[in-house]
């Protein structure tokens, strides 16, 4: 089992910008992905990346406005997020271990962090 640590969160004005981090415990070599779920509302997939870096998907709710990217020697993924906007208020996990599927299935991957929070007021 992969443990995944997430940090970068925090309370920030729309169109700002945050950068999160998740620290894996050990080289996952596998996909892995950026989710989030709102009070209210499902966890829905934001973005996901191979181990390569050359297949990446972004949520069309982040498109434009976020980038996901990897530092293979530092177990560490990251997600630049810029033009931050209220609905992208949400605890942010970082997911790993993908079993196949839907890169953005819920049940595609079977390692979780905690998530850390992002708030964005208008």
């Amino acid at each position: 089992q992969v443990q995944l640590v997430e940090t970068g969160g925090g309370s920030v004005q729309a169109g700002e910008s945050l950068k999160l981090s998740c620290v894996a415990s050990s080289d996952r070599r596998s996909r892995m992905a950026w989710f989030r779920q709102a009070p209210g509302k499902e966890r829905e997939g934001v973005a996901t990346i191979n181990p390569r870096g050359d297949m990446i998907r972004y949520s069309d709710s982040v498109k434009g406005r976020f980038t996901i990217s990897q530092d293979n020697s530092k177990n560490t993924l990251y997600l630049q997020m810029n033009d931050l906007k209220p609905e992208d208020t949400a605890l942010y996990s970082c997911a790993t271990t993908f079993t196949g599927g839907d890169w953005f299935g819920l049940w595609s991957y079977n390692d979780w962090g905690r998530g850390t929070q992002v708030t964005v007021s208008s």
